[in-house]
């Protein structure tokens, strides 16, 4: 059983992280820390920082690496195959259909519409692991990171979308204005 729910589970973050291993961590961290207990929040950004460290994508790091502490060698290869997966099927079909489609306005408008999304992923799993690192593991209730995560959407997609801002500056401003919205509203932690 356990061996499908990492399969499952790696299987959701693999279909799910469009835009990469930054994209992937709030994805992990759902399911390796909220839904299903194998990790710590503190252990969580431990695994972070060495799938950052090692060679490969971050995503895959991770899934071989809870894998291999959750059910051991058949873990590893189980949650870093579910991982995979998705890449593998969407990526072989996306590529037919780009190299059919690749001068199209439509595909444009779509690409440039999922950037936003992207950069609102990685600012809000870097304010979590931020929060983590600063004030400790209980610093805040991750159902208040939701509404944080949509404004940090919103905010993201109107700065690259009209204003043509730098993706890195628009990262910065939103994470700094998702932790100043949450020591407003919510204090500092206990």
């Amino acid at each position: 059983m356990t061996l499908l729910e990492l399969f499952w589970s790696f299987l959701q973050v693999g279909l799910f992280s469009i835009g990469g291993g930054y994209a992937a961590m709030p994805l992990i961290q759902a399911q390796v820390v909220e839904t299903h207990p194998w990790l710590t929040m503190r252990e969580f950004t431990d695994l972070i920082t060495i799938a950052e460290m090692t060679p490969g994508p971050i995503a895959i790091n991770s899934a071989t690496f809870v894998g291999i502490r959750i059910a051991g060698l058949p873990g590893a290869v189980i949650a870093t195959f579910g991982c995979i997966l998705p890449s593998l099927l969407i990526v072989s079909v996306l590529a037919k259909v780009y190299y059919k489609y690749k001068g199209a306005k439509a595909l444009d408008t779509v690409l440039s519409c999922l950037r936003p999304a992207v950069v609102a992923l990685i600012a809000g799993a870097g304010l979590s692991i931020l929060v983590t690192v600063l004030f400790g593991e209980s610093a805040w209730s991750l159902q208040n990171v939701d509404w944080i995560g949509a404004a940090l959407f919103l905010a993201a997609f109107l700065a690259l979308r009209k204003c043509k801002w730098n993706p890195i500056l628009v990262m910065a401003l939103c994470g700094a204005l998702g932790l100043a919205a949450n020591l407003l509203f919510f204090g500092l932690p206990a």
